[in-house]
């Protein structure tokens, strides 16, 4: 017997175990199944059994490691060798005190392990905040089951699903539990996950006769599996780490965070950052030994604290927790907008998308098919309005009123068309929907537009029907006639076939016969309105005497015709996607249609949305003969491609990657998942979408709306964006605290600093102060410009370069000119502060040091507003962003603390400051405000004539 063979878990009754073993369930007939299960196969569970089930089974999930305890997550804060270095030096520091009782309380070490702990918390919440925001999002993109639950169906997320539950199967469906197939219709279903088996595997009801392989169970889906076509029902045999899926989930049991391609970045740059502030720190700490004279182990471990805390502040540690936050947040504000995110690497791949091919039905167009024209013998009138709202106008093509005659030879085209029809439309919550048909729903609502009231339904009492087939392409319905009597068929189909079905046509309110001239009018007509991408269908009637209705068919009744006009329908395009293609275009991404409808209709939609001038479509046949060479050329010039296939989206994607191109695929049927993997941003359908493509997709659209992914493309871009900011204010803050400590250490006997000392270390700042400075500036503001408004230019930009990095070398030279700026100025206003040096003054070294440490803190509160852009001046939009002022007021409050409370006096060695210094440090710390303006307008004016040289040069090529 195979070692698998004896695995699915089918309860002879339902027990704690959930399963018993006597007998598997591809053994047992479904009335067995049933019974074991204590379920009813046309009622499933009733709702408090599925509740008690699911409280005593545990909810369908795979076990997952469990989660860090708090205090653990806590302790992982200080998990960084420098910052156990600096806890250590601390640590050191206080015993050294408690040996030598005559020396000073440690007030330094004691302030340090204060803001340490203080950071840790602060990244403790932020990586809360960040956790919670994914396991948000987790839930958002959360898969449904269909199950019957009493009697009634049902959509349960697939963590509820319970044994016994009865699976309702379609197309696209994820199966989410193992389970015991009960009734199939042309099934099959995808295993490759579990079997390895390639190909859509046939399934039925028929139980096994003897022990057989996962592979082997054909009355069986399993969990992990999905159904390629057809549809079933089935009973739940097992759920969660019982399935078969669940006994291999060695492999799957661990869910790892996903670090995306953002983070990978930000983890290098923050070991080259850290590795050179390292060495910077070194250099400074052996300058000290070497310049300074140090006097006993309190002096030393002060050297050591001091260089450890320089290299702890200057690497921002908590930008991690901040990235996950500003990136999950940002997710959340896209759900929002319909667009559910399910992987957050996409968020980064959204703003560098140089592509979004986009199917055509209901993305680009409505999915609600409408009558946009009706042409019979006397003209042809038009319809306003899309969609399924029976309102809107009807008029002459020029917009004229409809003369009589016309007028009734529409009314009774479209009574015709709404007589021989199944479709009903109604409104829910606001919003007209079609039961059944949808182009049969359109001719409803074009016949109550054109004023066709109940009275029409009250006067024709249908009788009979003669459905549509494909060999007849019409359908016609017979009705006892109130008024005239006796009865009536109303026929609608196929114009050529209709047309030639019909003897007579009507012109006015009179039947007139059918000259070959008209004939041949008629069918120009219809192949003008076919060349508006319009679907086109006829309609006539005629009347039937009593004596003909018991034998009626479609060949006896369905001649004899009174033809009564064409009727061209379509999907209109999205109004709202018109303008997103216009967007999407100004912003450089080239939006390109991939549909499998017909070749006009697809490119007469694409040109009215503007997504191609032209009405060129490539189609899936002749992308067959084509070799990747040729695709690629192909794809480099063409917007359209019409009557296309899984397999042929699949090769689309690929030869956009071949050249170089971030594309974005939409999808939604089972076999568009492999396209939707392979493009950078796979775009599920939200309502038509299969569970599969979903699950293959790195976001899913809530309303099947193009506009939608621009306004992702929009916010994706925004996020980035802002993820700039704050690596661009980060990064030059602390760039400028190491520099100042570097140069003020160099320069101490030249600014004064070493005449103002009393022996010992005379050092810029304390390693407290500097440690301060990054606890008040490097927490709040950050998050603030992480959440700072859309640039209204975002969309009027080329995509970012697939390969360029987070920061950019252009960024780069931007940190070092303000970390500059930061330094020079918090030295001269530290030289000015104390006897001698360059700007003589009359401070003491307390005084001197609090107001360097001031104009830092001041520096990177202005600079703050300069990190919002490496172009645009500080002073647009200077308000927009209410978080940032209020993160600002917040550092400057936290900072006068330091300054002017006693007990915190002594522990950052600050003593209080005037106004006028005050003034001093504001005016010196707004300078790296004006230089960064100076160099932005300049930057501007630079941009802008290589603008117009660019523009010389096409203008001339032309």
């Amino acid at each position: 017997m195979p070692r698998n063979a004896e695995r699915t878990a089918a309860p002879e009754k339902v027990s704690e175990a959930g399963s018993a073993r006597k007998e598997e369930p591809y053994r047992q007939s479904v009335g067995q199944v049933a019974a074991a299960l204590e379920t009813d196969t046309e009622q499933g569970l009733s709702a408090e059994e599925a509740a008690r089930r699911l409280s005593r089974f545990g909810r369908n999930e795979l076990t997952e490691e469990k989660p860090p305890s708090r205090w653990r997550r806590f302790l992982s804060q200080f998990k960084d060798v420098l910052v156990l270095l600096l806890i250590a030096a601390a640590l050191i520091s206080g015993l050294l005190w408690l040996v030598e009782p005559d020396t000073q309380l440690p007030y330094e070490a004691i302030a340090i392990l204060a803001i340490v702990f203080l950071n840790a918390a602060i990244g403790y919440l932020q990586e809360a905040r960040a956790s919670e925001a994914v396991t948000a999002l987790r839930q958002m993109t959360a898969v449904q089951s269909t199950v019957l639950r009493g009697g009634e169906q049902r959509e349960i997320a697939i963590a509820e699903l319970v044994p016994g539950d009865v699976l309702l199967l379609e197309e696209g469906d994820a199966v989410s539990a193992d389970a015991r197939l009960i009734e199939t219709a042309s099934l099959r279903a995808i295993e490759a996950a579990l079997t390895g088996e390639s190909q859509p595997v046939a399934k039925d009801t028929e139980p096994l006769a003897r022990a057989a392989a996962l592979g082997d169970r054909s009355n069986m889906v399993f969990s992990g599996t999905s159904v390629a076509r057809g549809r079933g029902r089935a009973i739940v045999t097992a759920t969660g780490m019982r399935t078969e899926m669940g006994r291999i989930a060695g492999l799957l049991k661990v869910t790892r965070d996903q670090r995306t391609p953002l983070q990978r970045e930000l983890d290098r740059v923050g070991r080259l950052l850290g590795a050179a502030v390292v060495a910077i720190a070194t250099v400074i700490i052996a300058m000290i030994l070497l310049i300074e004279e140090i006097d006993g182990l309190t002096a030393l471990f002060d050297v050591l604290i001091f260089g450890v805390a320089i290299a702890v502040a200057a690497v921002p540690e908590g930008l991690p927790a901040i990235i996950t936050a500003v990136l999950a947040v940002g997710v959340q504000r896209m759900a929002v907008r319909n667009a559910v995110i399910r992987h957050l690497s996409a968020v980064e791949t959204l703003g560098s998308a140089d592509v979004i091919a986009s199917d055509k039905t209901g993305t680009l167009t409505r999915n609600e098919m409408t009558v946009r024209r009706v042409v019979t013998a006397s003209g042809a009138v038009e319809f306003e309005g899309t969609g399924y709202a029976p309102q809107g106008a009807m008029h002459r093509p020029g917009g004229e009123a409809v003369e009589a005659a016309l007028k009734e030879e529409v009314l009774l085209a479209l009574a015709a068309g709404a007589r021989a029809n199944n479709a009903r439309i109604e409104e829910v919550e606001g919003r007209w929907t079609v039961k059944g048909d949808p182009t049969e729903g359109a001719l409803v609502v074009a016949a109550c537009k054109a004023g066709l009231g109940k009275e029409v339904a009250d006067r024709f009492e249908r009788v009979h029907e003669l459905p549509f087939s494909s060999e007849r392409k019409l359908m016609s319905t017979i009705h006892e006639d109130g008024d005239a009597g006796p009865f009536r068929l109303f026929t609608k189909g196929a114009p050529e076939v209709l047309l030639s079905r019909s003897t007579q046509e009507l012109v006015g309110s009179e039947p007139r016969p059918l000259t070959e001239e008209r004939r041949s009018q008629i069918q120009t007509a219809n192949e003008e309105l076919a060349g508006q991408a319009l679907r086109t269908l006829a309609t006539g009637y005629r009347s039937l005497p009593s004596g003909q209705l018991g034998g009626a068919d479609g060949r006896s009744a369905e001649r004899d015709l009174i033809f009564l006009g064409l009727i061209g329908i379509m999907d209109p395009p999205r109004e709202e996607a018109r303008r997103a293609v216009a967007r999407a275009r100004s912003a450089g991404i080239r939006p390109v249609m991939v549909t499998g409808d017909h070749p006009r209709t697809a490119a007469v939609i694409a040109r009215e949305l503007g997504i191609t001038e032209d009405e060129r479509a490539v189609t899936g046949t002749e992308l067959e003969t084509m070799s990747d060479e040729d695709l690629d050329r192909v794809v480099a010039e063409t917007s359209v491609f019409a009557r296309v296939d899984p397999e042929h989206k699949l090769r689309i994607v690929e030869a956009f990657g071949r050249a170089g191109l971030t594309v974005a695929m939409t999808g939604d049927g089972v076999n568009d998942a492999p396209a939707l993997k392979a493009s950078d941003i796979g775009i599920a359908m939200g309502i038509t979408g299969t569970d599969v493509s979903k699950e293959a997709s790195d976001m899913v659209l809530a309303d099947d709306n193009f506009a939608t992914i621009v306004a992702a493309v929009e916010e994706g871009r925004t996020i980035f964006a802002n993820i700039r900011k704050f690596m661009r204010y980060l990064l030059s803050s602390n760039i400028g605290e190491v520099m100042t400590m570097f140069f003020g250490v160099l320069l101490a006997e030249a600014i004064g600093l070493r005449a103002a000392g009393s022996g010992g270390i005379v050092l810029p700042l304390l390693a407290t102060q500097i440690l301060w400075i990054n606890l008040v500036t490097d927490g709040a503001p950050a998050l603030a410009l992480g959440g700072d408004p859309a640039d209204p230019d975002a969309m009027r930009r080329p995509p970012r370069p697939r390969d360029e990095g987070v920061v950019t070398p252009r960024m780069w030279i931007g940190i070092a000119f303000v970390g500059a700026i930061m330094a020079a100025g918090t030295i001269l206003v530290l030289d000015a502060s104390l006897p001698g040096g360059f700007i003589d003054g009359s401070g003491t070294l307390a005084y001197g040091r609090t107001m360097a440490f001031t104009t830092l803190m001041l520096f990177q509160l202005f600079n703050v507003f300069n990190a919002r852009s490496d172009e645009q001046s500080a002073f647009v939009g200077l308000f927009a962003n209410r978080w940032l002022w209020a993160a600002v007021g917040l550092s400057l409050a936290l900072h006068a603390a330091v300054i002017y409370a006693p007990f915190l006096q002594a522990a950052f060695s600050t003593v209080a400051i005037g106004i006028g210094d005050w003034a001093l440090c504001a005016a010196a710390a707004s300078s790296v405000l004006w230089l960064r303006e100076i160099e932005k307008f300049f930057t501007r004016r630079l941009a802008g004539r290589h603008r117009r040289r660019a523009d010389d040069g096409m203008a001339d090529a032309y």
